[in-house]
C-alpha cells in the first residue's frame, strides 16, 4: 500500500461516502500533489482489492464508502442531499421474491432509494 493509496482509503474511510472529488479534496488537505486521476484510479484499485465499495446515489459520480461498513441500502434526501444507511433486512420481502419469481439476486449495497427526509418532508 503506497502512501498515495492509504491517503485514498483514509479520507473514504474518515468521509463515509464520498464521490472522487470529494476523497480528492480530503486527500488535499493532507498531500496537496495528489491529482484527480491518482483518486480515481486508486478507488477502482481499492475496489477490486475489496476494501471500498461504491454506488450511484445521484446522476454524477460515484458515491464510494469503506466495505468495513454493514451492508446498508441509501436512503437519499432530493432536498437537503442527505444520506442514511438502513437495515438491508427490510427490503427482504422484496429480495426474496425477486429471487423466488426471477432467480435473481438483488445487491442491496446498490440500492438507492430517493426521496425526502423527515426534515425536509416536515418542511413541505
Amino acid at each position: 500500500m503506497t502512501p498515495q493509496r492509504q491517503l485514498v482509503l483514509d479520507a473514504v474511510r474518515q468521509l463515509g461516502h464520498a464521490t472522487p472529488e470529494q476523497v480528492h479534496a480530503g486527500v488535499r488537505r493532507v498531500a496537496d500533489s495528489v491529482n484527480i486521476t491518482t483518486v480515481y484510479r486508486t478507488l477502482e484499485l481499492l475496489e477490486d482489492l475489496g476494501l471500498v465499495t461504491h454506488t450511484h446515489l445521484s446522476h454524477g459520480a460515484p458515491t464510494y464508502h469503506p466495505v468495513e461498513e454493514s451492508p446498508h441500502i441509501h436512503l437519499v434526501c432530493r432536498d437537503c442531499g442527505a444520506v442514511e444507511g438502513i437495515d438491508p433486512a427490510s427490503l427482504e420481502p422484496f429480495v426474496a421474491k425477486m429471487r423466488e419469481q426471477h432467480g435473481f439476486r438483488v445487491d442491496v449495497g446498490h440500492i438507492a432509494l430517493f426521496g425526502h427526509c423527515a426534515s425536509c418532508g416536515a418542511e413541505s
